[in-house]
């Protein structure tokens, strides 16, 4: 249960940071309260994750699924560009990961 609410965390991290660059250093309203409402959410389940996991555990995921999506949702949208060498990286990241999930 906590890994997933470890993981919904994780989402909810990029998620801000998209709103974050979406709102145009706060200067967009709805970008804004996406994004204050998101880093709540976010923080709120690392925090309730890290009642059962270890600290640098739950914090290593956290960042590897949300800067994960982050690479994902700029790609998608066009403002990043995907190489081998990224996809590599973000397969061994992701694979980082999973790793944690299995000696844990």
């Amino acid at each position: 249960m906590m890994w997933a609410i470890l993981v919904g965390a994780g989402v909810l991290e990029a998620v801000w940071a998209a709103a974050l660059s979406a709102s145009q250093g706060f200067r967009r309203w709805r970008p804004v309260v996406l994004f204050f409402v998101a880093l709540t959410a976010s923080m709120a389940g690392l925090a309730y994750a890290m009642t059962e996991l270890p600290t640098g555990t739950a914090y290593a995921v956290w960042v590897g699924v949300g800067a994960t999506l982050t690479v994902v949702w700029g790609v998608v949208t066009g403002k990043e560009r995907l190489s081998v060498a990224r996809i590599v990286l973000l397969v061994v990241l992701v694979g980082c990961v999973v790793g944690l999930k299995v000696v844990s």
